[in-house]
C-alpha cells in the first residue's frame, strides 16, 4: 500500500513536471516565433547574466567540494567586491581593471579571515553548526555594511563609473538585427578569463592536485604530507576572488549598489550550482547559463515579476528528475 501510493506520488509530481515544462516551452516557442530577432536579443543578455552568476556559482562548489559546507555568505562577499569597486571609482578614480583586482585581492583577504575566525574552529563539530555560522556571517556583512559609517543602508547607483566603461556600453554592434553590446560582451570575455585561471589552478598547478586529494579524502592527503588548512584556505581564497569580480562586473552593467544587493544573486548562483551538480565545477558553469537563460528569457516571454519564481522552479524539476544534479555524482553510502 505504502509503495502504491509512493508511486502514486512520483507520476503526480512527473505529469505536474510536464506540465509546466510544456507551458514553458509553448511560451518561448511563441515569443520566437512572433520576434525572432527580440528573442535573440535576450539570449544575449542571458549570456552576459548566466557567466556572472558562474564566477558566483563557483565559490559555492569550490568550497562544498572540500569542506561540504554551503557558505551562504558566499553572495554576502560578491555584495562587499561590489562596494569596494564602487568605493575605489568614486573615491580614487580607479579604472575597471584596476577596480576587479582590488575587489579580487579584498575579498579573498575577507575570505580567509571568514575560514580562519569563523569557520575553521568547527572543522569537526557537525555540519548544522557550520551552516548556522554561515547564516549568520552573512546577517553579519549584510548589516555591518548598513551601518551609518560604514555604506549605510540605502541602495546608492553606481556613479561615476570607469570611463572606459561609458564608452564600452555606448558601443553596439548590429549582428541578424541584434544588437550585440561591447560592455556586456567584456563582461563575458572577463569571466571566462578567470574561469580560465581557475581551470589551471585547480588541473595543472600543485595546489589545484592538493584541492582535489582533499576533496576525495582529507584524512589520507593528510597522510600524503598536504597541509589540509592551508588547502581550505586557498580554496576560499580563490572562492571570494571569483565572487569579487563577480560583484565589480554585475554593478557596471547593473549600475546600483546596496547592503543587501548580494542576496538574489548569491541564492541564483547556489540554485545553478545545485542544478550544475554542487561540487562540480563543469556543472557550476552550466547551470548558470541555464539559469541566466531562463530567467531572462522567463522575463521576456512571460512576465518579469515571475522570472524569479521560473528560475527556482528549475531547481524543483532538476532535483525530481536528478536530484545530484546534471553534472554531479550519487552520493555513495559507506558501509
Amino acid at each position: 500500500m505504502v509503495q502504491v501510493r509512493r508511486v502514486s506520488a512520483r507520476i503526480i509530481a512527473w505529469a505536474l513536471v510536464l506540465a509546466l515544462g510544456a507551458g514553458i516551452v509553448y511560451m518561448l516557442a511563441s515569443s520566437a516565433m512572433a520576434a525572432p530577432t527580440l528573442f535573440a536579443q535576450q539570449l544575449v543578455y542571458g549570456l552576459q547574466l548566466g557567466f556572472v552568476y558562474a564566477l558566483i556559482a563557483l565559490g559555492y562548489t569550490l568550497v562544498y567540494g572540500i569542506i561540504r559546507l554551503i557558505n551562504f555568505a558566499h553572495g554576502d562577499v560578491f555584495m562587499v567586491g561590489a562596494y569596494i569597486s564602487f568605493w575605489a571609482v568614486a573615491r580614487f578614480h580607479f579604472r575597471l581593471i584596476p577596480a576587479i583586482l582590488l575587489s579580487a585581492v579584498s575579498c579573498a583577504l575577507l575570505a580567509v579571515v571568514m575560514e580562519r575566525v569563523a569557520y575553521k574552529p568547527l572543522r569537526n563539530a557537525p555540519r548544522i553548526s557550520a551552516l548556522i555560522t554561515a547564516i549568520g556571517m552573512s546577517f553579519f556583512l549584510e548589516y555591518f555594511a548598513a551601518l551609518d559609517f560604514v555604506y549605510t543602508a540605502n541602495f546608492r547607483v553606481y556613479q561615476p563609473r570607469p570611463p572606459e566603461v561609458i564608452q564600452m556600453e555606448a558601443q553596439n554592434w548590429m549582428v541578424g538585427g541584434v544588437r550585440i553590446n561591447m560592455l556586456r560582451m567584456v563582461v563575458v570575455a572577463v569571466s571566462l578569463v578567470f574561469l580560465a585561471i581557475l581551470y589551471v589552478v585547480v588541473r595543472k598547478t600543485k595546489v589545484g592536485k592538493a584541492m582535489r586529494a582533499s576533496s576525495y579524502d582529507k584524512p589520507t592527503a593528510r597522510l600524503m604530507g598536504i597541509d589540509v588548512d592551508m588547502v581550505i584556505s586557498f580554496t576560499f581564497l580563490m572562492a571570494a576572488s571569483l565572487a569579487g569580480v563577480g560583484g565589480v562586473l554585475y554593478v557596471n552593467v547593473f549600475p546600483q549598489v546596496g547592503p543587501f544587493l548580494g542576496i538574489m544573486p548569491g541564492l541564483k548562483a547556489f540554485v545553478s550550482a545545485v542544478v550544475g551538480g554542487i561540487g562540480s565545477v563543469p556543472g557550476a558553469v552550466v547551470g548558470a547559463l541555464i539559469i541566466g537563460f531562463v530567467e531572462v528569457l522567463a522575463a521576456h516571454a512571460i512576465s518579469s515579476p515571475m522570472r524569479d519564481a521560473i528560475a527556482f522552479s528549475v531547481l524543483i524539476v532538476v532535483l525530481l528528475i536528478r536530484p545530484q544534479g546534471i553534472f554531479g555524482e550519487p552520493a555513495i553510502e559507506k558501509v
